[in-house]
């Protein structure tokens, strides 16, 4: 006897509880396949093993392809972006996000150290800074953290010319607290003003002020703080 020839159609009748999985879940599996792409037989003509296909027969090619257990994360084919996580995972999420991974190995941090899963607790999640770091004001936001430290490589501190100087102070209290106090032109002058762009530049004296002195003064003393004592405390 022939077996009777099935649509998507037919397929929904019977299985109304995963056509709502996949029409709410379902990802690529809804828009780039149909149920008798992967289901090409059905029981009892065919015992339920060749009904259900497995992963290799679609996902091939890629690093993450390769992994053992894909239903370990992807439970559901029918959502398979509802992944769950087991464990502490790092190697199967960098085998998609090889972005990150560079990143996080070539400017070690205590990112770095982190499983994946410790602050992405879900899929496509991503945790504000402030639940495990104290913002450096009060007025700061997670917008405000993120414009200076990119989370997978946090060390490698960038930022806008018109960032305050309260965001500093709390990692410089002392060097803003003595800027403070000093009543020369440099008092007026934001952190970022001299300290452009990337965190740790220190631009040299003569970047703004040219060479102001004759040449016999800088033999003497060819250093300009061997003269005006701190850039953030200067003495005339």
């Amino acid at each position: 006897m022939e077996a009777p020839e099935l649509s998507n159609k037919d397929c929904i009748k019977c299985h109304p509880k995963i056509v709502k999985q996949v029409q709410e879940h379902g990802g690529k599996h809804k828009t780039e396949v149909g149920c008798l792409d992967c289901h090409q037989v059905h029981p009892p003509m065919y015992p339920k093993e060749k009904a259900i296909p497995k992963c290799s027969e679609c996902h091939s090619g890629k690093p993450h392809y390769k992994l053992a257990n894909c239903l370990g994360c992807h439970q559901n084919p029918h959502e398979p972006l509802n992944i769950a996580f087991k464990g502490k995972l790092v190697k199967e999420c960098l085998t998609c996000h090889t972005k990150e991974e560079q990143q996080l190995k070539a400017h070690p941090s205590a990112h770095t150290k982190l499983a994946c899963n410790d602050c992405h607790v879900k899929h496509r999640f991503v945790p504000k800074c402030s639940k495990c770091h104290e913002p450096h004001s009060a007025e700061m936001t997670n917008k405000d953290c993120l414009m200076c430290h990119p989370p997978h490589q946090p060390l490698v501190i960038t930022y806008k010319d018109n960032t305050p100087n309260s965001f500093c102070a709390p990692c410089h209290d002392d060097i803003v607290n003595t800027l403070a106090k000093n009543k020369t032109k440099h008092h007026d002058l934001a952190c970022v003003y001299c300290h452009r762009n990337k965190h740790g530049v220190v631009p040299d004296c003569e970047t703004c002020h040219g060479t102001p002195h004759p040449a016999a003064m800088l033999a003497k003393y060819p250093k300009c703080i061997d003269c005006h004592n701190d850039a953030h405390a200067l003495v005339k």
